[in-house]
């Protein structure tokens, strides 16, 4: 018996997804909703074989229930083997996986259950109403039938739809259809939304709406958000983020602190007499590096110090650059390369999470 179970075998949701099992028949041996859980996600040393290959190696990390957790890493590394395994697409050839405490390979069903998926590939039906879309994602997950209009309402206002419920999917824009499959991954109330690659192709101010309806998911529902991303930005929206490369995580903390590993900051000065400025600020004791065009200054908190940086250089400065290490910087930094290399990656294909006995 896990940590997450009473002594009869059962749990029990968070109250702010009241429901989300209803009409439900578990298989033999789930947990029914009675005692709290501790994490979203617990993996530990969970490994992938190809014959001779090892595209997962003894991965091992937690997600706690409400997080915002990014899975990054360049194409090949294991990110979508690993988030298979974790959907119940693949089987583990080692290590265990509990999803909202559910064993992914003894528990499949009850594991798909409880998730939502939004996939990198459109997976709407062009020729059905939002709302038609919506019902035969009910049926699929065999919501309810007394709950299911009360559904669709609640996740077309999360998403901001209300006005295009009967609308063809055919004549909504990227932006619009991306946040409908937000909608429908979040119809049978899972416990966690998985995103892979959820605004890839949207214009940045149509990804900055799309994270607020993913956002207001996780302060509404307590939503668990597990997201897949190559737009360092977005990874930014992330509570923590683990960094995967050539089957293993190399880095996992919040985004901040992984910052902090990479380096200090950078001051970068445009000057006058760049060895002169150079020779000045060592005598101050300043970390610097003289190069052909200017003079680099490595510090913590470089903007609070220009100020005095410039006044110990004692000549002209025509222009000052500050730089942070920021998760382009930590990406290059643990993996060798930049991770718009690999962002294609194969999506999930739809038919495989319809709901099965």
């Amino acid at each position: 018996m896990t940590s997450n179970e009473s002594g009869d075998g059962t749990k029990n949701k968070p109250a702010s997804r009241s429901g989300s099992t209803s009409g439900h028949s578990l298989e033999v041996g789930n947990r029914t909703d009675e005692s709290p859980k501790r994490y979203a996600i617990e993996v530990k040393s969970l490994s992938k074989r190809y014959g001779e290959i090892e595209a997962v190696k003894e991965v091992s990390f937690r997600v706690d229930q409400g997080e915002v957790f990014a899975f990054l890493g360049p194409n090949g590394a294991g990110k979508t083997t690993t988030i298979r395994m974790l959907c119940t697409l693949s089987k583990p050839t080692g290590g265990t996986a509990e999803v909202d405490g559910f064993d992914v390979l003894r528990q499949p069903n009850a594991v798909r259950r409880h998730i939502g998926l939004v996939f990198q590939e459109p997976t709407l039906d062009q020729q059905l109403t939002a709302e038609e879309n919506l019902r035969f994602h009910a049926v699929l997950y065999r919501v309810p039938r007394h709950q299911v209009e009360e559904r669709i309402d609640r996740v077309l206002k999360l998403v901001d739809l209300q006005a295009r419920r009967k609308d063809l999917v055919s004549t909504f824009s990227g932006g619009m259809a991306r946040r409908l499959e937000i909608a429908r991954g979040m119809l049978h109330t899972p416990a966690i939304l998985f995103l892979d690659e959820p605004t890839i192709g949207l214009d940045p101010q149509t990804r900055a709406l799309m994270w607020e309806d993913v956002l207001r998911l996780r302060s509404e529902e307590g939503v668990t958000i597990f997201l897949t991303t190559h737009y360092m930005d977005e990874a930014e929206y992330a509570d923590r983020i683990a960094i995967i490369d050539h089957g293993s995580i190399v880095a996992l903390d919040s985004p901040n602190n992984l910052k902090k590993m990479v380096g200090s900051d950078t001051v970068e000065l445009v000057t006058a007499d760049n060895k002169l400025v150079g020779a000045n600020l060592e005598q101050h004791g300043y970390n610097i590096k003289v190069g052909e065009d200017n003079v680099t200054v490595f510090v913590e908190n470089g903007e609070e110090q220009v100020t005095q940086i410039i006044a110990h250089a004692q000549v002209a400065i025509s222009s000052v650059r500050v730089h942070r290490p920021d998760l382009d910087d930590v990406f290059l930094h643990f993996t060798g390369r930049e991770i718009r290399e690999g962002h294609a990656e194969r999506a999930f294909p739809m038919h495989f999470m319809a709901f099965r006995r």
